[in-house]
């Protein structure tokens, strides 16, 4: 999966917009906005690392059912 895949798929998975993502997690948001138009790259550690805080803090949101 290409890095801008997974940043727009770890943000949908939270429920959040792209400005309340990037405020919560104190990204700028034209960054985020590169990041997911495949303009720009996020680093694998901060993948890495926005994968395993939304896991461990529960930030998904619930799948209806």
């Amino acid at each position: 999966m290409d890095k801008s895949r997974k940043i727009l798929e770890l943000r949908e998975s939270t429920g959040m917009n792209r400005r309340e993502f990037c405020d919560y997690f104190q990204i700028p948001y034209r960054t985020v906005t590169e990041w997911e138009r495949d303009n720009r790259h996020a680093p694998d550690y901060v993948i890495h690392l926005l994968e395993y805080y939304i896991r461990t803090e529960k930030l998904m949101k619930k799948e209806k059912e």
